[in-house]
């Protein structure tokens, strides 16, 4: 009975990644308030979870802020693009749906479809941007590229970053759920997905702590 609650249990291993994860969520949830912050959040998030997901993590408050400083910049513009360009979007089915005009449904299911391309590409670069040094177009280009070369695994990361959604429309119960971890969890699963596709991606003679690299994109 002892051994179930010693440090190296798997029980107690699991509880810790449970109590890694719950703390995790909040923080990220508090560090996107102010908006303009999330893509510097999703990226240092990105950076602990890898690292969980790989046993090198560390204290996570420190690596988190670590990467939150570091890719501040960097995340901040990309994530104001994307908030741009979700913004057009947005205004574009608003206008499909409200507009007395009729639109060619060519034109609409383009729009859609752009849409949901930039979502998928948007799941990567944030990880990207926490693993890898890189300009600001190569990350996005690169991203838009894992995402086509590893389609299925990316139609899997992105069940797992929907299915909050999904539950949290037919239960009002799953709340509290997805306030503990309904942003840490699905990011977790999705890092067992995209953490081998960026072992391809690492030399073989780099420390996988170490981000002083850049992805080799001629």
């Amino acid at each position: 009975m002892g051994k179930i609650f010693d440090m190296d249990s798997p029980v107690m291993r699991f509880l810790n990644r449970v109590a890694d994860l719950l703390m995790l969520n909040i923080l990220m949830i508090f560090c996107c308030i102010p908006v303009i912050t999330i893509g510097a959040s999703f990226t240092a998030m990105h950076y602990v979870i890898l690292k969980m997901v790989r046993g090198e993590e560390g204290y996570l408050f420190r690596g988190f802020f670590k990467s939150f400083v570091r890719n501040f910049k960097q995340a901040t513009l990309i994530w104001l693009i994307m908030l741009l360009a979700m913004a057009v979007f947005i205004g574009d089915s608003l206008i499909f749906k409200y507009s007395m005009v009729e639109f060619p449904k060519i034109l609409v299911t383009a729009v859609v479809a752009v849409g949901i391309i930039m979502l998928l590409v948007g799941m990567y670069v944030f990880p990207l941007l926490a693993r890898f040094e890189n300009t600001i177009r190569n990350t996005v280009k690169n991203a838009a590229i894992l995402m086509l070369a590893n389609l299925p695994k990316t139609l899997l990361m992105a069940f797992f970053y929907v299915a909050p959604l999904i539950i949290g429309y037919f239960s009002t119960y799953s709340y509290i759920f997805i306030f503990m971890f309904g942003i840490s969890v699905p990011a977790y699963g999705a890092a067992w997905l995209y953490s081998g596709i960026f072992k391809k991606l690492e030399p073989e003679s780099e420390e996988t702590s170490d981000l002083d690299f850049t992805i080799d994109t001629n």
